[in-house]
């Protein structure tokens, strides 16, 4: 299954656009020698290398253990994170100022550029295997590890996976009221204060997972940045973003959703498991994060596509999708390398990743794995990423990134935090985090309009 049309755009898509302008301002990046060029070396060692890797995926450790039973002398050590926003990419500023760094993370695609940003990735263009190992993935996951400049501005990641969107919903709840799965988000609003009056909410408002509200930006083709040449434009503040917050801010006034609870949190899984929280909109990914965190509710859930804007579109949202990127100042990079492409373009490493993690690999042999089209016992036998591949051929690749996304998203979850406490709204949210992160860009000596 692949995204429609994404292994023929020709575009140079998302964040891609965004570094173009990033070289004048920051350098190549990446390390460096004596005279302050970028060290785009890529030598391997004579001897024995250990590498430290950092991720957040379900089953990582079967993988790396897979790894490293084959490759005796390039051994890899995994740590287990917090999700990007939820910890690691903190962790790993904080190591990379402090020299510390491990020489590969799981970075996801919008956040790829703050950390070009910072010189915070190693170029591994000139690593063995990396640039030829383009048209293994689908065209636009390759357009952003590299920047979409055809691999002049070097070659920052390999691809993992995307994050296509769909909603997640307890059907035997839905059953048992007479709910069919909600086809608009009218619908939704609608199930929701009939669930409401049932004791239960439709689903939960995060103020960890701006991501998450970006792909429901996402669906409604509420891009937040625009470029045109070395210009930046933030649109966060659009008429289609608060189309969406409107519509969100109305749910949590109403209080059809729960808002104290986190993602990705205990509280959230025993409300899962309880049947108290009955949806979520999320990615393909996902899957794994209910199945493992809510196994007393197996056979229970089923998958649907998003709920539309507009009755008959077919369109959907993407959360997440993550590359593994080699960090600067790893004395191993082609090592670390080479693990970086197995890990994403190995069939075994594929199977464990999708099977334990959820993955829906970037690798376009990925998307041939006999698992995507197996039923999954705990979706009540339904072959779940059948909707995914749907979704998948809906989002618009088009959408952009910002070069400080890092900074966009702790605008809109500080800002989510107020509005769900009850201090702001979503809108006016929207209006400050626009504003705010015209501000992030015009500090990294970037030409901005709009916010």
């Amino acid at each position: 299954m692949a995204m429609r049309d994404r292994t023929s755009v020709p575009r140079r898509c998302v964040i891609g656009g965004a570094v173009l302008a990033l070289t004048v301002a920051t350098g190549c990046g990446g390390g460096g020698t004596e005279d302050g060029a970028a060290d785009t070396s890529c030598e391997r060692a004579s001897g024995k290398v250990t590498l430290q890797y950092w991720s957040w995926v379900p089953g990582m450790q079967q993988a790396v253990d897979a790894w490293n039973s084959d490759h005796p002398d390039i051994q890899v050590k995994l740590r287990t994170t917090p999700a990007g926003n939820a910890g690691t990419y903190q962790n790993l500023s904080n190591a990379l100022k402090a020299d510390k760094a491990p020489d590969l993370g799981q970075i996801e695609y919008d956040s790829l550029a703050s950390f070009r940003l910072k010189n915070g990735l190693r170029d591994i263009a000139e690593c063995p295997g990396v640039t030829g190992a383009e048209p293994e993935f689908a065209d636009w996951t390759w357009s952003q590890v590299d920047f979409g400049a055809d691999g002049e501005d070097g070659v920052w990641a390999i691809p993992q996976d995307t994050g296509p969107m769909a909603l997640f919903y307890r059907k035997d709840v839905f059953d048992r009221l007479g709910l069919k799965a909600p086809t608009t988000w009218q619908e939704y609003e609608a199930d929701a204060r009939v669930l409401r009056k049932a004791g239960k909410y439709i689903t939960h408002f995060s103020q960890t997972d701006p991501n998450w509200f970006t792909g429901l930006l996402w669906q409604n083709e509420a891009t937040l940045f625009e470029r045109d040449g070395d210009t930046w434009k933030v649109t966060v503040d659009r008429p289609e973003s608060r189309q969406v917050a409107d519509y969100w801010q109305r749910l949590i006034d109403d209080k059809l959703v729960a808002t104290d609870l986190q993602g990705f949190s205990p509280a959230l899984y025993k409300a899962w498991n309880s049947g108290e929280v009955v949806t979520w909109v999320s990615a393909a990914w996902g899957y794994s994060t209910i199945r493992d965190n809510a196994k007393s509710t197996a056979g229970k859930w089923a998958v649907a596509p998003m709920p539309q804007w507009r009755e008959g579109e077919q369109r959907a949202g993407n959360w997440g999708g993550s590359t593994t990127a080699v960090l600067a100042g790893s004395e191993h990079p082609a090592e670390a390398a080479e693990f970086a492409l197995w890990l994403n373009t190995d069939a075994e490493a594929l199977e464990i990743l999708n099977r334990e993690g959820g993955l829906y690999p970037a690798a376009k042999a990925g998307l041939d794995l006999p698992a995507l089209a197996e039923p999954v016992d705990f979706y009540g036998g339904q072959k779940v990423f059948d909707v995914f591949a749907r979704a998948s051929a809906h989002v618009d690749t088009d959408f952009t990134w910002g070069p400080t996304m890092t900074d966009t998203y702790r605008y809109l979850s500080d800002g989510t935090a107020e509005a769900t406490g009850g201090r702001t709204t979503l809108g006016e949210v929207l209006k400050r985090t626009g504003e705010q992160s015209a501000d992030s860009l015009r500090e990294q000596s970037l030409d901005v309009t709009g916010g």
